[in-house]
């Protein structure tokens, strides 16, 4: 968060402060941690009561270790929340906002299967992404509630931190008189904040990158076929490999219809035709142009003749050429 973003959150912490304070039952109530992550994470403040609390100068640091965060709240928590036992009540559940204004650059796998089984029903999490960089599927993995700060000006930040501010203490509350009861957050009327409904987020597309593989169909039998392509890499003098962005034909194959759709997932990932190298003949009837593209997107063949018709739509025309951009193609997930 190096820039603005770190200092409008140093700012921002001291405005929750200084809001609490004066809050007769946040005073009574209300421990306050700081823990920081970027390529490691530390407590960079214990669990304090907010009266003796003092917000610290936030460190720089390279990388955005998630995992390594989480594993350092998961080991504070062990060390500073007391349980509910037989002789005494416990604490209530530990409120977490987690700011990050990037995606993890460690395994966080691990931990955060160990914070699900062990840690996510008895802790509150709020996940907050800072401007729209994040992937809120990664934090959807942790939490129910995952929300989007999507101008992270000046303006935009105050407002967001007066929100943190009345969600501890409306949350306080709530988990004050229900331990089990649902988390409670402020309105986010008036601010560019937005709580991300994740039924409405698109799922990433897992695509094998070293492959591309086309779907036709040949306009001469009906029968269906697949084109595969293969990444280009370029070898260095040490051995080395980078990939160059290209992929070569590698070559056409017939395929049973029926059988292919019952273990497909096509998914709905493209590329561009400027990608691939090499056009093969229909292994189905053998017209020497394998890959042409209709207007309805799919795949097919065409031979010698003048007029051809798209055997996925019935669509009839002539023969073109693109116009330098390429065109996107659909594409199998591998």
């Amino acid at each position: 968060m190096v820039g603005m973003p770190i200092d409008q959150v140093q700012d921002g912490m001291r405005t929750i402060i200084q809001s609490l304070r004066v809050d007769p039952y946040a005073l009574e109530t209300v421990f306050v941690s700081i823990i920081v992550f970027a390529g490691k994470a530390k407590v960079l403040s214990p669990l304090t009561e907010l009266y003796r609390f003092y917000p610290p100068v936030f460190p720089i640091g390279g990388g955005t270790s998630l995992g390594k965060g989480l594993e350092c709240l998961m080991d504070d928590i062990d060390r500073n929340v007391r349980k509910n036992t037989t002789e005494s009540k416990g604490d209530w559940k530990p409120i977490v906002f987690l700011f990050t204004d990037g995606n993890p650059t460690d395994s966080y796998a691990a931990a955060f299967r160990k914070w699900n089984e062990r840690y996510r029903k008895h802790c509150n999490l709020v996940a907050v992404s800072i401007g729209e960089n994040v992937n809120i599927l990664t934090l959807a993995q942790i939490t129910n509630d995952v929300l989007l700060l999507k101008e992270p000006d000046a303006e935009s930040f105050s407002k967001f931190f007066r929100w943190v501010t009345d969600s501890i203490r409306t949350s306080s509350i709530s988990v004050g008189e229900n331990d089990s009861s649902e988390l409670k957050l402020a309105p986010t009327t008036g601010i560019n904040l937005e709580k991300m409904d994740m039924r409405e987020v698109k799922q990433p597309v897992d695509v094998d990158e070293n492959f591309v593989v086309l779907h036709g169909r040949c306009s001469t039998t009906r029968k269906e076929y697949l084109v595969k392509y293969a990444r280009q890499w370029e070898d260095l003098k040490r051995g080395e490999r980078y990939v160059n962005g290209g992929f070569n034909l590698v070559g056409a194959y017939p395929i049973d219809s029926e059988s292919y759709e019952e273990l497909a997932d096509n998914g709905s990932a493209r590329v561009n035709s400027r990608q691939l190298t090499g056009v093969p003949a229909c292994p189905c009837c053998g017209n020497q142009l394998g890959v042409v593209v209709c207007e309805c997107g799919n795949v097919f063949c065409v031979g010698e003749r003048a007029v051809n018709e798209c055997p996925w739509c019935g669509l009839k025309g002539e023969l073109g050429s693109g116009d330098g951009a390429g065109f996107d193609l659909t594409r199998g997930l591998g």
